[in-house]
């Protein structure tokens, strides 16, 4: 896979404030080229194991990174950034870019899971870390999600919350839409993979969820194309991952969360829980998002993917809750406390990831 060109301009690029940071972000921006190159490289592990140097800069760099993220008292944001972005170009080969079929050419290589595996053991502790799991593994599972999804479907607004709706310019606008494409432009994908298997009422509920993300069948009212529709409305770039360098590495973990718990059925308790409060949460960011584009007096076509998540998130909430995360923690007692680890955790990483953006887009408005 080629690095995404980036044309919208990063105007939250900090200007460095040492020579060791700068230093530390030329070796991972190093590493990370040449991990670009081990992956379209043809054949690669039979070329690893006659060359096994050809990967070692890289391998060296990613262990120190993997320490300073998540060994560390104190958290390198350039490690998490740098650790989050390759795990990312791992895990995007489980989805299909209609692109060159030559890109995945190493979509199986046991070294590219090794990587991954690699860098999954140490950021899932320390993500489990933050959250008291003997606590969670002690409470009544359905009261508890009841109450959850009470409290965040109309939630205080937050100082965050005001600043977009109060404050935020168009520049920021325009930024949050460039960082908001790279879900809102493949929105849908990750759900596909926990649909096979027995049918039952809470497999079917979760189709009708991807369903009415795909627009039913027709690219004109699936999501991606409203969110396209907003781009456009500015002149932005419409491709998939056409902002990459802009994300924070916040929204990144979020995807590579995501991609974790739909790929492992283990855990498909702590996904069915993580997608409930995503579904039941959305709305109030989305109301957000509409009112400041109303306040600046923009297009319909400029705000249209917000409106329409918001009736159908709505929807999607409560679909989440009685149909998918009450039968499920009936129908399996034992670990229905997953669901509230999936739906905490949901929380706490979207959180961190929204305040993440406004930083950015705080950082893209001053520089403006």
């Amino acid at each position: 896979m080629q690095s995404n060109l980036v044309i919208f301009p990063n105007a939250g690029a900090a200007k460095k404030s040492t020579q060791t940071e700068e230093r530390t972000i030329t070796k991972y921006d190093r590493a990370e080229e040449q991990f670009i190159e081990l992956l379209a490289m043809e054949d690669l592990d039979n070329q690893l194991d006659l060359k096994p140097a050809r990967a070692s800069e890289f391998e060296q760099t990613l262990s120190i990174a993997i320490h300073a993220a998540y060994q560390n008292d104190r958290s390198d944001e350039q490690a998490h950034r740098f650790v989050q972005r390759i795990l990312y170009r791992i895990n995007r080969l489980k989805l299909f870019w209609y692109d060159d079929l030559r890109h995945y050419s190493n979509e199986r290589s046991p070294y590219l899971y090794s990587c991954r595996d690699q860098i999954e053991a140490a950021w899932q502790k320390w993500e489990l870390a933050q959250i008291d799991v003997p606590a969670l593994q002690k409470l009544d599972v359905k009261q508890a999600l009841i109450e959850r999804a009470s409290a965040d479907l109309n939630p205080p607004l937050s100082e965050s919350s005001r600043y977009i709706r109060e404050e935020m310019t168009e520049v920021g606008y325009r930024h949050l839409l460039a960082i908001g494409s790279f879900d809102g432009l493949v929105e849908g994908s990750r759900l596909c993979y926990v649909l096979g298997g027995a049918a039952n009422e809470v497999q079917c509920t979760l189709v009708r969820v991807l369903l009415e993300e795909y627009g039913n069948g027709r690219l004109s009212r699936k999501h991606s194309t409203f969110f396209a529709q907003m781009l456009a409305e500015f002149g932005m770039n419409t491709q998939p991952e056409g902002y990459f360098d802009l994300v924070p590495w916040e929204v990144l973990a979020c995807a590579n969360h995501s991609f974790l718990t739909t790929d492992r059925k283990r855990y498909f308790l702590r996904y069915s829980g993580g997608l409930t409060y995503f579904e039941v949460a959305g709305p109030a960011a989305y109301r957000n998002y509409l009112a400041a584009a109303q306040r600046l007096g923009l297009s319909e076509a400029a705000m249209g993917y917000w409106e329409l998540h918001i009736k159908e998130d709505e929807r999607h909430g409560r679909w989440m809750l009685d149909d998918v995360a009450l039968p499920l923690a009936e129908r399996y007692s034992n670990d229905a406390w997953e669901l509230v680890l999936g739906y905490d955790q949901e929380k706490l990483m979207g959180d961190r990831a929204a305040a993440a953006v406004v930083r950015s887009i705080r950082e893209a408005e001053q520089a403006a």
